[in-house]
């Protein structure tokens, strides 16, 4: 199941300059984050604890080799985050609210100091989430709350310990966890303040190269197979979900739409949700009973805010793999040109990724020959 990275509003004191209206907002957002850290220990304390459960303890030593293969082979950033694991006693470490207009996938956007503006909003308490989720939908819009594993501080908080590994993911299949730790490593290398699809898309792209790897030159056949079979499942699903993601968008710009026929729109869009829901059923029905959870709640909660939540993940992620092919499959060549792209005007970045040509990495190319 895809997973969904936040990057929350931290920091009280800079919280705070964007106004009274959302102090407390600011505030549970400083004071939740603050109960993370405070939970968290360094690995080696928990490794050296005989109260550590053994299944945990293998799976902080993994996570140790895997952040060592993140520095070393992907050249991401080699700092305190992932040093440390925190037990948060609940099943997610945050929960985002997104929203979306009846008819578009066009997300409802919040500006936020450091992070700028982006299409969620995220809560360390539930009940809060869905308050904000009601509160989106009283105005008129569609809204979905949904738990996310892992955020990331985008390094602001490395003197402070960094972003700890937490019970909220630790369980994960060996592959999958590997590609959470690289995701969120990768958003401290690169991250452009206001957008969302941008830097998920950089994210995605760099964890699937790098889990890829992970897979073939670290880990076991029995951690292959497991993976093979928890990402056969994802795979299918994000065909289903981008199939209905292109026939609602279709439905939001027909002649229809156009026309502001809106009854005409609202029975094409239940029709395309109808179809939505009955090829989930089909392809539920041929999978395993284990690790169906997540898909049933994507499924439940589907709405134009959740498929344009998932829009920010996908899209941009060919053009990444094909610029990372582009430069040699070599990481530091690969981050320059991304880094290029970052500095440019936000239509151009995306225009560049989704099928013109990024600007060329001279200086490394010229350098490397």
């Amino acid at each position: 199941m895809q997973r969904l990275a936040v990057v929350a509003p931290l920091l009280m004191a800079v919280g705070m300059l964007a106004g009274c209206a959302d102090l407390g907002y600011y505030w549970q957002s400083a004071s939740g984050h603050l109960g993370v850290m405070r939970a968290a220990r360094p690995v080696p304390q928990w490794l050296d604890d005989p109260a550590t459960p053994a299944a945990l303890r293998a799976k902080l030593e993994l996570t140790q080799r895997i952040r060592r293969f993140a520095v070393t082979e992907l050249q991401l950033p080699d700092n305190p985050s992932y040093t440390g694991y925190a037990d948060l006693h609940r099943n997610a470490a945050v929960w985002n609210v997104v929203a979306a207009p009846p008819y578009s996938l066009t997300l409802k956007t919040w500006c936020f100091p450091v992070a700028g503006c982006v299409g969620y909003r995220g809560y360390y308490d539930e009940a809060q989430a869905k308050a904000e989720a009601e509160a989106q939908r009283l105005a008129g819009l569609e809204a979905a709350v949904y738990p996310v594993p892992a955020y990331s501080t985008l390094g602001w908080l490395n003197w402070a310990g960094g972003d700890p590994l937490l019970s909220t993911f630790i369980g994960y299949p060996e592959g999958e966890l590997a590609r959470l730790i690289f995701h969120e490593l990768t958003h401290q290398l690169v991250y452009v303040a206001g957008d969302t699809l941008f830097n998920e898309s950089f994210a995605t792209a760099v964890e699937r190269i790098g889990g890829a790897r992970w897979l073939t030159t670290q880990a076991s056949d029995a951690a292959r197979s497991e993976y093979a079979q928890y990402d056969a499942r994802r795979q299918q699903f994000r065909a289903l979900t981008f199939a209905t993601r292109r026939r609602l968008q279709a439905v939001y710009s027909s002649p229809q739409a156009v026309a502001q026929d809106w009854p005409a729109v609202e029975a094409m869009k239940r029709e395309a949700m109808d179809a939505f829901r009955a090829d989930f059923a089909a392809l539920r029905s041929g999978w395993p009973p284990q690790r169906q959870a997540a898909y049933d709640a994507w499924a439940a909660r589907a709405n134009n805010a959740v498929f344009g939540a998932q829009a920010a993940y996908d899209d941009l992620v060919p053009g990444f793999e094909a610029l990372y092919e582009r430069e040699g499959r070599d990481w530091p060549r690969f981050y320059a040109v991304v880094k290029k792209l970052a500095a440019l005007p936000k239509a151009e970045r995306h225009a560049a990724l989704l099928g013109g040509a990024p600007p060329a990495n001279t200086a490394q190319r010229s350098g490397a020959q």
